[in-house]
């Protein structure tokens, strides 16, 4: 164990149990050394996570009782973050609300992570991660030519509009705090996150028309194609450089040379790619392309991702209560972070420095 306090090292954070964008960040957090206390219902909230839920302390307490309001009272008068992941006006409802607790603890930053913000007239709509996608016109270029669109999993909206911009605005409203010596409210909406993470191409030239989109799949130098074995592979060689060094190294016919950036040449240089990459497998291919400048890497299975030659080798995996986990990030050179195991508590103990190391 290490005794690198971590760059969060001596902030508290309460963190009321939600799902996805949630933990995620609370993870984030408790990863860079913070003391994290999550706040937890009997049974938990139906989506364990081992992974996304170390490095915690967990209370299991009835939010809803007098004797579980109380607590939850007596924790935020002395956490410097707070993060929750309700319906708007359900904290408030319990009592909990910002306005409650930022008279209590001035101090207070009050993390709010919901899909369509605390206001506006979809607020209170249940909703997921496909529909705050939709919603922002990053789902509708996301998908072949033909078909309907195709849900990212859920890390367009959850993580990168969700998780990532409300650990970013806690992180900035504790920068203002330091001036200031007050806390405040940080609403993190997904539609918010997700737009802002949209501007790239609104801003740029490039086309979303899925026939067109350069770096949704439709260019057959940016795309997967298949192997002999089955196996896929990532080609992105989007530079006049080193698409000329993947076209030698493939040895790919004088016709992939010229019009590449012309669609309408896209669907004869695709079949000729596709025809050239299924007559070798994918360690072959490894082989040939990866380490080079060609913009290649093999398609890997989450399940593989860890014995990777460069993943190992920057430590981008650890084995932590049995499992291969992602290490945290980013890297900090004097201070690094560090993943814990999580500590479940008797709902009266000591909370604050006992999280597990």
């Amino acid at each position: 164990m290490t005794t690198n306090p971590g760059p969060l090292a001596g902030l508290r954070v309460l963190e009321f149990a939600s799902i996805g964008p949630g933990p995620h960040c609370a993870m984030l957090l408790a990863d860079m050394g913070a003391d994290v206390v999550r706040i937890e219902r009997e049974g938990g909230n139906g989506w364990p996570n081992p992974v996304a839920d170390r490095g915690r302390s967990v209370l299991v307490l009835d939010i809803r009782s007098e004797a579980g309001r109380a607590r939850c009272l007596e924790l935020a008068e002395q956490a410097d973050v707070l993060i929750e992941g309700f319906r708007p006006g359900v904290m408030e409802r319990l009592g909990l609300g910002p306005e409650v607790l930022r008279v209590r603890n001035p101090r207070l930053v009050y993390g709010r992570m919901t899909g369509w913000g605390q206001d506006g007239p979809l607020a209170r709509a249940a909703g997921h991660d496909i529909n705050y996608i939709a919603l922002t016109g990053a789902l509708a270029a996301i998908g072949g030519r033909e078909g309907g669109a195709i849900p990212p999993l859920n890390l367009v909206g959850d993580f990168g509009g969700g998780s990532m911009f409300l650990a970013f605005g806690i992180m900035t409203a504790l920068w203002e705090r330091e001036r200031s010596g007050q806390g405040q409210v940080v609403d993190a909406a997904i539609v918010d996150g997700v737009s802002s993470l949209m501007s790239f191409f609104a801003g740029g030239r490039l086309s979303l028309d899925r026939e067109r989109n350069l770096l949704g799949g439709a260019a057959p130098h940016y795309r997967c194609y298949t192997c002999a074995d089955g196996r896929e592979i990532a080609i992105g060689p989007l530079e006049p450089q080193f698409y000329r060094e993947f076209l030698e190294r493939i040895e790919a016919p004088a016709s992939l040379y010229e019009g590449r950036d012309d669609p309408a040449n896209w669907a004869a240089h695709g079949q000729c790619l596709a025809e050239l990459f299924a007559t070798r497998t994918q360690a072959e291919w490894c082989a040939l392309l990866e380490g080079s400048d060609a913009c290649f890497a093999p398609v890997l299975t989450l399940d593989e991702v860890p014995q990777h030659a460069h993943l190992q080798a920057r430590g981008v995996y650890q084995e932590l209560d049995g499992m291969q986990q992602a290490a945290p990030a980013p890297r900090l050179s004097r201070t690094p972070g560090l993943a814990r195991t999580s500590l479940r508590l008797e709902a009266d103990a000591p909370v604050w420095g006992t999280r597990a190391g």
